[in-house]
């Protein structure tokens, strides 16, 4: 009974979160042709800091944290949108939670440093590697959501925020990344794809704006495969699908996180049980 009524709980916030996201991209497609825009904007950072060494790495930090910073301000403006978004909204996006993403980045670059160095000389080192990105992963997957959700004073409280939130909350969160990503899984490759792309993630808590675009790519691309559609024709909407569908899969998420946020399982099963009731 409390199996079924846990399952009926989650389906229905599952239903809550899809239609806001719905109402939000509608209002905030716009953000879309933002995205576009970004990314053509790093491409051309990238060709910029590609030959200036450790200078164009800095660089393209900062131009990765200006971005990924106006990201999460579009999102965020898409998920409380009473209006539809304006051209005026994007370009005012910019400079939006450049530091919390710097101040993110940086606290971790240091051990991930340590790790890709420790592991070098280990005959054991990608594996070691790799279980201590999922780690990183799991564990920190929901920090964009809390940077631009949750009040915060440094990086240590954006870590602290996003281990009690999956703690609590892991199996609500994590389910439709594992339905979405299961063509992927399932591939002749799938284990190995799927520890490629929890360890990027994990490297950069999911603020590495070039990643909020490859996982939404190798989705489509997976479910593209098993579906039949052929290697040849599939890059096209590939292509053009990654964007709507890079922007769809994080609005959903702050939906999600805002649901699930500051209520504890056994809080909304007694809210199910008492709306049931009435």
């Amino acid at each position: 009974m409390v199996q079924v009524s846990m399952l009926t709980s989650t389906l229905d916030l599952y239903q809550q979160a899809a239609r806001a996201t719905g109402r939000s991209l509608r209002r905030g497609w716009l953000s879309m042709a933002g995205l576009v825009v970004f990314a053509l904007l790093f491409v051309v950072a990238s060709r910029i800091a590609g030959p200036l060494g450790l200078a164009g790495g800095f660089l393209l930090g900062a131009a990765n944290a200006l971005l990924v910073g106006a990201t999460l301000r579009l999102i965020e403006q898409s998920l409380g949108a009473s209006r539809t978004l304006r051209v005026q909204d994007i370009v005012e996006s910019v400079g939006h939670y450049f530091w919390d993403v710097i101040g993110v980045g940086f606290v971790l670059w240091l051990p991930v440093m340590a790790l890709d160095m420790s592991t070098q000389a280990n005959p054991n080192g990608q594996f070691l590697s790799y279980a201590c990105l999922f780690l990183l992963f799991v564990l920190l997957n929901p920090a964009p959501e809390v940077i631009y959700q949750v009040r915060h004073d440094s990086p240590l409280d954006v870590f602290k925020t996003s281990y009690e939130f999956v703690t609590e909350n892991w199996i609500e969160w994590f389910l439709p990344f594992a339905v979405l990503i299961l063509p992927v899984a399932l591939s002749p490759s799938g284990l190995r794809e799927f520890l490629a792309i929890s360890s990027r993630l994990g490297r950069g808590a999911g603020l590495d704006f070039f990643q909020l675009l490859i996982l939404p790519f190798t989705v489509i691309g997976g479910w593209l495969s098993y579906l039949g559609v052929s290697q040849d024709w599939g890059w096209l909407p590939m292509v053009l699908l990654t964007p709507p569908v890079a922007m769809a899969i994080l609005v959903f998420r702050g939906h999600l996180f805002a649901l699930l946020h500051g209520s504890s399982r056994r809080q909304r099963l007694f809210r199910q049980h008492s709306e049931g009731s009435r």
